[in-house]
């Protein structure tokens, strides 16, 4: 594929961003902080809190991780989460379990018949005003389109989004999480397929904050099938969340706050 041909994009991500799991409480303000400013502030999605940190009663039981700069990296410049099954009740919904109770195929797929610690929602993906400067992208937490892989002349990548999203399927390997869930526009699937990822639409749209469609993804298949040249940048990304496991353990010292 001509988009990836013209650089690394393994090299081209650490060049510009770091990713990193939100292991302590810091870092988890951090993604918070995105969140409301993202959420609450820009978007008026969620009403604006005193303390500027947007929580809700799935973060206890997710796994978060953020983007900054990798030459300043204490500067944000997104998050996102995994939302696992709630230990004590795996039952409990997930979000798009609720979103989509009504227009969920589960000819398709079931999600209550699966082992719940196996499967994880992705959501509140949240990329700050200051990275999103398309046309449109004012009116959403994070975009992907057409024009952000450019041309054969001309590629460029979406290392911001895609890098997220590789992070919450970092964070789903290292989890032992077989099935991603993920509420989003109906135009992904288009975009992940030029990553090789296929992602299945399990239901029909519904209004959530713009027309949303919930679909799946199988890690596994994510990893082995992702494109060769894709692979380079997931090195990286899967390397940068496992180097901050290894920080939280006391094995290395932490980069930034």
């Amino acid at each position: 594929m001509k988009i990836f041909e013209r650089f690394n994009l393994g090299h081209g991500f650490r060049k510009y961003f770091e990713i990193a799991p939100a292991t302590n409480e810091a870092l988890r303000n951090d993604v918070f902080r995105i969140r409301h400013e993202v959420y609450c502030e820009e978007l008026k999605f969620e009403p604006e809190r005193p303390d500027r940190l947007e929580t809700d009663e799935y973060d206890p039981h997710s796994l978060h991780c953020l983007i900054r700069t990798s030459n300043a990296p204490n500067h944000l410049v997104g998050c996102t989460r995994l939302v696992l099954a709630k230990p004590d009740d795996p039952l409990a919904p997930l979000p798009f379990e609720r979103t989509c109770a009504n227009t969920l195929d589960r000819s398709i797929i079931d999600p209550l018949k699966l082992p719940r610690d196996r499967i994880a929602e992705v959501s509140r993906l949240a990329v700050r005003g200051t990275y999103r400067r398309r046309k449109g992208d004012d009116k959403a937490a994070v975009a992907i389109s057409d024009d952000d892989f450019g041309t054969g002349d001309r590629p460029r990548f979406p290392y911001i989004p895609i890098g997220l999203y590789l992070g919450a399927v970092a964070l789903a390997a290292r989890s032992g999480i077989d099935t991603l869930f993920v509420l989003t526009e109906p135009r992904l699937a288009s975009h992940f397929g030029k990553l090789g990822v296929d992602i299945r639409q399990i239901g029909g749209p519904v209004e959530h904050r713009g027309t949303r469609v919930p679909s799946m993804m199988d890690v596994p298949s994510i990893i082995k099938n992702m494109r060769f040249l894709v692979k380079p940048m997931w090195r990286v990304v899967q390397e940068e969340i496992e180097s901050g496991f290894e920080d939280a353990s006391g094995s290395k010292k932490l980069t930034g706050d």
